[in-house]
């Protein structure tokens, strides 16, 4: 039988050592923030602080502890949110800020090894991404593209169609009558172009199922995790123990899925490949593959990385173009002012002869700012994607270890007073002055900023536009019940700020 001073000495021993724990720092000098708790650090303190919004919450630390800059354990990992608009503009503009945390999120997506553009750094990272970005720019990722427009045009044409005259059972899943599911109504389009870019191919409509496969796939992963990884990875043998309570199996489903679709893909590339000239970006890749493997070099190339990166530059097409779309216009049911500008504006410049082009951009800074103002107002990733530092380091003050997880919380940029005003209203003249949108009213990030920022980000700007203007030229939007919208819709945050499944109903214009 135990005696009580060993009890005492014991329960004593354990109280000494979580007071510890809960009060250690990796270095001196590092942010403030919550204590630490056994296995997970700081993670459920944070959760409580705001229950999937985790941007939310780590305002809220940031007020409690008086500090810009929040620091905590989550888990084993040293990190640090950055909640202060300049110092979030800095650390995304610092190189030694370029670093991405090796955790079983970026493995399980990729083979199990650190492979892809978004969640690899270093000299592997600094190639791959040269290589894709020299290339893919040619094909409409960085700059205009007239081919890339045709096919844009010529999707949301064969949407219209569908709209019209529903026939197979899966558009009838998207489209029933009058009512439009808008997330997998949008979604066609965008992925389409993205297949364009990477492959120059786009599926007929007998084949749009796939396209709603790979969007709904793609939405999967992205509800499957925070912004920070999650208690996935922060303990990773849950995924052992509880492989879909930890999300592991909602994961490797939703990228399981895309990842299938681009080995068959690539494998026919390579099967006709031919050496004497190129059809798209993945022959580009396959032939400097080749080259680099004949000349016995220490090659970053391979098919594994090859889909990979066709897998991370689908992934916004797929499902954050098309949730972009979606929240936009349950804004326009929120604000119904809103949609009868837009209305007026695109008749008045377009009218109903011709569809709209890129061309009418400039003409149309109603419309483009609201696409910029929801990207303000409801932003898709509040905490980016995680970065880490890559050496000793500061910011704001305080010292920064190698290996820090980094985020950058774009919500205090996007929701500051003394820059916008009147961040709570959604307000999208306050990016146009003298008739035209000004790019130097908008102060906000939705792509990100330096050697990080969006690959697509030229992609996603022409293809919104392009998508929305000829949507809204088509239709008058209303709920499915007819009755004014109220309030916007509960948003789920995972990867990406999304909201459930939005239907409404639509009215032809003409």
């Amino acid at each position: 039988m135990i005696s009580a001073p060993v009890i005492i000495l014991t329960i004593l021993f354990f109280a000494v050592y979580l007071y510890k724990n809960a009060h250690r720092k990796p270095v001196e000098n590092f942010p403030p923030g919550p204590p630490s708790l056994p296995v997970y650090g700081a993670f459920f303190i944070v959760v409580a602080y705001g229950y999937r919004n985790l941007a939310a919450s780590m305002i809220r630390l940031g007020q409690k502890y008086k500090t810009k800059v929040v620091g905590m354990y989550l888990g084993a990992f040293p990190t640090v949110v950055v909640n202060d608009p300049d110092l979030v503009k800095e650390m995304l503009n610092r190189p030694e800020f370029d670093g991405r945390n090796d955790i079983i999120l970026a493995r399980l997506r990729s083979y199990w090894k650190k492979l892809g553009i978004f969640f690899t750094d270093g000299f592997f990272w600094m190639a791959q991404r040269r290589f894709a970005f020299r290339y893919l720019r040619d094909y409409g990722f960085g700059r205009r593209c007239e081919n890339l427009e045709n096919v844009v045009e010529s999707e949301m044409k064969v949407l219209l169609d569908i709209t019209a005259d529903p026939k197979s059972p899966a558009e009838k899943k998207v489209v029933n009558g009058d009512l439009v599911y808008l997330y997998e109504y949008f979604s066609t389009p965008a992925t389409n172009a993205v297949l364009y870019v990477l492959a120059r191919l786009t599926l007929p409509r007998s084949e749009y199922s796939t396209l709603w496969e790979l969007s709904r796939h793609a939405m999967i992963f992205q509800r499957g995790s925070d912004d920070l990884g999650g208690a996935l990875s922060l303990t990773p043998w849950l995924k052992d123990l509880f492989p879909n309570m930890s999300g592991f199996n909602g994961l490797m489903k939703g990228n399981q899925y895309l990842l299938k679709f681009y080995e068959d893909l690539i494998k026919k590339a390579m099967e006709t490949h031919n050496e004497s000239y190129d059809r798209h970006f993945l022959d580009m890749y396959i032939k400097k593959m080749k080259e680099e493997i004949r000349e016995g070099k220490r090659s970053t190339f391979s098919v594994e990385q090859l889909a990979m990166i066709c897998v991370d530059f689908t992934f916004p097409p797929a499902s954050a173009i098309p949730m972009v779309l979606t929240i936009l216009t349950e804004r326009l049911l929120l604000q119904p002012e809103i949609q009868d500008k837009i209305h007026e504006e695109i008749d008045r410049v377009v009218g109903k002869s011709r569809l709209p082009n890129l061309d009418d951009r400039k003409n149309m800074p109603y419309l483009e700012s609201c696409i910029r103002e929801i990207m303000r107002y409801d932003t898709l990733v509040p905490l980016g994607v995680a970065h880490r530092a890559m050496e000793n380091t500061q910011i704001g003050g305080y010292n920064v270890p190698e290996n820090t997880i980094v985020s950058a919380n774009y919500v205090p940029l996007h929701m500051n007073k003394e820059i916008w005003g009147d961040p709570e209203n959604f307000r999208p003249e306050r990016f146009i002055r003298n008739g035209r949108v000004d790019p130097s009213l908008d102060k906000s990030l939705p792509f990100g900023a330096g050697r990080r920022l969006c690959a697509g980000e030229t992609f996603a700007r022409q293809t919104l536009f392009q998508m929305f203007s000829m949507f809204m030229q088509a239709y008058r939007v209303s709920t499915v019940d007819g009755k004014p919208l109220k309030k916007p819709a509960k948003r789920i945050q995972g990867i990406i700020t999304t909201i459930p499944e939005f239907w409404i109903r639509i009215t032809p214009r003409t």
